[in-house]
Formats: C-alpha cells, structure tokens, sequence
C-alpha cells in the first residue's frame, strides 16, 4: 500500500469516528433532556351533581348521581397506556359507589379527558349511624378516590410504569342540592 493511501485511509477513518462520536452525544443529549420520559399529569375537575332526590315520608329515599372529570396530560414523546381501574366514593370510610374506568391511550404530548358518573348506594348511606346528624346539618361529605396504573412508551423502545393517584374530599349541600370538592393528585412514575 502506498503511504498517501494510507494517510488518505487514517484520516477518513479519523473523520468517521468524530462524526460516530459526535452523533452519539447528540442522541445522548436529546434523551436525557427533550425524550427522557416525564411523568404524566391527571388532574380530577371539580365534580359536578347529576342528578338528588330525596323523600322523607314515608320512608326515607335518597338518590344521588356524582360526575367525575378526569383529564390525563402526557407531556412525552410517546404514548402513555392505562389499565382498566374503578373510581370510588366512600361515606365515612365506607364505599358507596364505584364506577369502571375503561383502559385506553393517551398519545403522545397530548390530553385526554374522562368523565364517569357514579350513583350512590342509598341503603348504604342510609343504614350510616352519621347520615342523620348529617342530613340534620345539611351537608353530606364523601371522598373520592382514583387509582390509574399505566406505562409510558417511547417509540415502542423504553417503556416505563407509571401510577396516578387522585383523592377528592366531596361536600354536597342538601339545601341547594350542590356540590363543592376539592382534589389532589400525585404520579408515580417506576424508573
């Protein structure tokens, strides 16, 4: 082999390993900062009443309908999938109603709303040793609580598990047949 084809072979193999090189930081780079998986965000709106009726005479009938939005924001390159989970309302510590919540798919950098309607269970509410000194006091208080369990997949490459967790603390004016919550939410995301 000649000694200027040999230089010519050094250098194009000198320029291939910095361009390898340099393509690889820049990979490196934009996954640790713009694709690195973040944690979705669900927020729980404010419920809202559906539907209160109640009689007093000549037996005691309550029936109440809770509307429950639900909205998932993915701030990922990637989808983020959620399993089927169940919303429920507790009186008291006791649960009064449930309500499936169907899997789905939140694509990517994207927000995706559910709304589920829960009805009381009133012979439950009812046969509560709080319920009459709450009815006397006007205001039934419920909490809420969601559990979506989920993965985050970037590419169909990096998968990683996901867990949003979202409680409500319900009050439901009997007067005015309305109702006030507040919500918080938190998301664990498994690395």
């Amino acid at each position: 082999m000649e000694a200027g084809s040999r230089k010519c072979l050094k250098i194009f193999a000198a320029v291939t390993g910095i361009f390898f090189i340099v393509t690889l930081v820049v990979l490196v780079v934009l996954f640790v900062t713009i694709l690195k998986p973040k944690d979705p965000s669900v927020f729980t709106e404010p419920v809202s009443l559906e539907g209160f009726e109640l009689v007093g005479f000549p037996v005691i009938k309550l029936n109440i309908s809770i509307r429950i939005l639900v909205t998932v924001k993915n701030p990922n390159y990637g989808g983020f999938k959620y399993e089927n989970s169940t919303a429920y309302i507790s009186y008291h510590g006791n649960v009064v109603a449930e309500a499936p919540i169907k899997d789905d798919t939140v694509p990517a950098r994207s927000t995706h709303n559910m709304t589920t309607v829960l009805s009381i269970l009133a012979d439950k509410l009812v046969t509560d040793s709080h319920f009459l000194g709450d009815m006397v006091v006007g205001v039934l208080n419920f909490t809420s609580e969601t559990t979506l369990h989920g993965k985050v997949n970037l590419w169909k490459i990096f998968k990683m598990k996901a867990a949003s967790y979202t409680d409500c603390n319900i009050s439901i004016t009997i007067g005015t047949q309305s109702a006030d919550s507040v919500c918080k939410s938190r998301v664990k995301l498994d690395k």
